[in-house]
């Protein structure tokens, strides 16, 4: 990587969530995550989006429920900056197909993410019963988001061998503990899940797993030289986890960490990163 100096370029945040409390949908979000404990709509994100020059966003299922996902949809029908929603299905259910039928008559329907970091099995996901769901997402060019931990690596790379058309992405780098030395474990996993073309990675949610308060870049920069020489610059996606970031840190304090490591990517590579990878991944118009 080399540096170069920073232009104003377009932006796509490729990973954020909404969701309203009243609706019930979200069984994880206590009390406990005070930060988080309320109703996040689109009016609290659109003045971080206008700061930073963010045209639009993708909007990331929370909740093991389709009712949150039509929510979703609800909202990407009336709010400007949403170009996308990811969703879930019930991958169990006998009408799985019918609802991913349905969902897909929506053009801001994008794709899906079962919570898989929540599942105890982490062989769950290849149940040959959900050969059908893969080759639907497929053939009707939806996506699948990989929320998981190191544990599902390997297994997210068979389902990716298994179905080389079907467009992946891993959520959050699979989510690494950033207050250790870098897992070899993880790195050869990633290595390996990172030879599948049709494998992408977000660049998102790590201050989450960063140490409290932690703003050195530094920490930040050897993830992202990783999944660059793993990804490249055409597989990176980058992404806010807003409001999770919330947690330990902010959109600010993530998108200022981010900026100083793409820009010192050329030009060209920078603008693939902030939006053109987000653009193609998931079709936006």
């Amino acid at each position: 990587m080399k540096s170069t100096s920073s232009s104003i370029i377009e932006k796509v945040d490729s990973h954020q969530h909404f969701w309203q409390l009243s609706r019930g949908d979200y069984n994880w979000l206590t009390s406990d995550f005070t930060c988080l404990y309320k109703d996040h709509l689109p009016e609290l994100l659109a003045s971080a989006l206008e700061l930073y020059g963010i045209t639009s966003t993708i909007v990331v299922q929370a909740a093991d429920s389709i009712d949150e996902t039509y929510f979703l949809l609800e909202l990407a029908n009336k709010t400007d900056f949403i170009a996308g929603v990811v969703g879930w299905v019930d991958f169990q259910a006998n009408d799985v197909i019918s609802h991913l039928a349905s969902l897909s008559k929506n053009p801001y329907f994008k794709g899906i993410r079962p919570m898989l970091q929540d599942i105890d099995d982490p062989d769950w996901i290849l149940n040959e019963d959900f050969a059908a769901i893969f080759d639907f997402l497929a053939t009707n060019s939806l996506t699948f988001d990989a929320l998981i931990l190191d544990i599902h690596l390997e297994q997210i790379k068979l389902i990716a061998k298994r179905y080389p058309q079907l467009n992946i992405v891993v959520n959050h780098l699979a989510k690494p503990d950033l207050t250790k030395p870098m897992s070899k474990k993880w790195q050869r996993q990633l290595t390996c899940l990172a030879e599948l073309e049709n494998v992408s990675i977000k660049f998102s949610g790590l201050m989450t797993q960063a140490a409290t308060d932690c703003v050195d870049v530094a920490i930040y920069r050897q993830y992202f030289q990783l999944i660059y020489q793993l990804f490249g610059p055409k597989r990176i996606l980058w992404g806010s986890d807003w409001p999770v970031v919330n947690m330990n840190g902010s959109y600010d304090l993530w998108h200022d960490i981010s900026q100083a490591l793409i820009n010192e990517l050329p030009k060209a590579e920078r603008q693939l990163i902030w939006s053109e990878n987000a653009r193609n991944f998931y079709k936006l118009l």
